[in-house]
């Protein structure tokens, strides 16, 4: 098993704690099973799609929860009732999960399965109150005539 050394960055860091051991924990956890197969796609600034080989799975053995930053997979098939007998098996019938660490503020758009292969697209959707913001220096209020005698007498 790889294992990274994170020491450097944690003494010039601070603050990244969770990352640094959610990376350890990941690569602790995904260092044995890589079924079902899957791929992340960047799809825009703020979107992402999540694609996993799931062949032979209906929708109702798929379960898919969405946490805080936690995105869980599971398949489970169902007994079938008319199984012949197998002479060779090589089509993996197996449950699984799969975990997705999300990053704040990403959620879950929408989920299809189709040809075999579970869609899932991600939006980062950042709240109004996180968006930066610009801030004036002293509280500036906006600028008005200066009216001055002159005027007021002029105008009379």
């Amino acid at each position: 098993m790889n294992r990274f050394d994170f020491t450097p960055y944690r003494r010039s860091t601070v603050g990244f704690d969770r990352l640094f051991d959610l990376l350890e924990n990941q690569a602790r956890q995904n260092s044995g099973d890589n079924y079902p197969p899957f791929n992340i796609e960047r799809r825009g600034e703020d979107a992402y799609r999540i694609t996993l080989a799931v062949a032979g799975f209906k929708p109702e053995e798929l379960d898919i929860t969405a946490q805080q930053n936690l995105l869980i997979i599971k398949g489970q098939k169902q007994e079938d009732a008319n199984k012949g007998e197998f002479l060779h098996i090589g089509i993996a019938n197996r449950g699984f999960e799969r975990r997705f660490e999300l990053a704040d503020f990403v959620r879950v758009d929408a989920a299809d399965l189709a040809d075999g292969l579970l869609v899932i697209d991600l939006v980062r959707e950042i709240p109004e109150a996180m968006k930066p913001k610009k801030i004036l220096v002293g509280g500036q209020k906006t600028l008005e005539v200066v009216k001055s005698d002159d005027d007021a007498a002029n105008a009379a």
